[in-house]
């Protein structure tokens, strides 16, 4: 009787846990093709069946021009990601800021690369870039985040959201105001919000989690990036980083991989298994 009893109680305690891993939240992960340029210029199809196959769930493109992407219709790029697997959910792409002389060509530019993007189901845009203009004066930098707000506007008139993508550069100062902070208070929150890139905030000498608590909800979009295969630097504190995740307002994680120790798709799968592995991603 005891014996069986416990067999019983072994049975349930194995069918809860097969039950809550079953049920477990899975990680969604995605990549920004510009970790994989090279092959993506190559043999984009493959490419993208390659992403796939390692078990990424979205991509992010780096090649929108046009009105296509990678060369390829809306619908066929959307197609061909879903075919393997994943989302098409965001791009990077963008203009630098136009002035009295290129300002209507400028916007009609993005009405027609808003439109690529609407029909490919994307739900982000993110401009990844400023020209000279961003780095100069306050009155410059000004400039831009109006520009940016208007660009958000049109954006969220298609049902997608606007956002920047930094460098280190933005972490530079201009009459004692980091430029990036600048932006952060100079642009509408409803139509702006600001992707992270958190190897780069690094590099400019500031904390992650420091602006999220300055600036809570402002980064729906993280780039997840090391110096090159994540984990391998040890300059990078993930942990601290993924702890105040809620906070910050993220919604996805992308990983990117601008510098190699192995093949760019050995180490994009270096750098998902890594996330995949680390407790501390949700």
């Amino acid at each position: 009787m005891i014996r069986n009893v416990a067999l019983i109680f072994f049975a349930f305690l194995l069918a809860g846990s097969l039950f809550s891993c079953e049920n477990a939240p899975k990680k969604e992960i995605g990549l920004q093709l510009w970790s994989v340029r090279d092959d993506m210029k190559t043999d984009p199809a493959q490419t993208i069946e390659e992403v796939g196959k390692i078990g990424y769930d979205f991509i992010e493109a780096a090649g929108y021009g046009d009105g296509k992407f990678y060369g390829m219709e809306p619908l066929d790029f959307k197609k061909l990601v879903n075919d393997n697997g994943m989302e098409f959910l965001a791009s990077h792409t963008g203009q630098p800021v136009p002035d009295t002389s290129n300002y209507e060509e400028v916007m009609a530019w993005w009405d027609q690369c808003i439109d690529a993007h609407a029909e490919a189901g994307v739900k982000y845009i993110v401009q990844p870039f400023m020209d000279q203009y961003g780095y100069g004066s306050l009155d410059d930098l000004k400039r831009y985040c109006d520009y940016f707000n208007e660009v958000g506007e049109k954006c969220n008139a298609k049902g997608i959201r606007f956002g920047y993508h930094n460098h280190n550069k933005e972490f530079t100062e201009v009459d004692g105001v980091v430029r990036y902070d600048y932006m952060l208070q100079n642009t509408d929150p409803e139509k702006v919000f600001f992707q992270l890139d958190l190897y780069w905030i690094v590099v400019g000498g500031k904390e992650p989690v420091d602006y999220f608590n300055e600036y809570p909800g402002r980064f729906l979009l993280w780039h997840v990036k090391d110096e090159a295969e994540l984990g391998k630097s040890g300059m990078m504190d993930f942990e601290s980083i993924f702890a105040a995740a809620e906070i910050s307002g993220m919604e996805h994680i992308i990983v990117e991989v601008e510098r190699y120790n192995f093949t760019p798709l050995e180490s994009v799968k270096m750098s998902y298994d890594f996330l995949m592995d680390a407790d501390y991603v949700k």
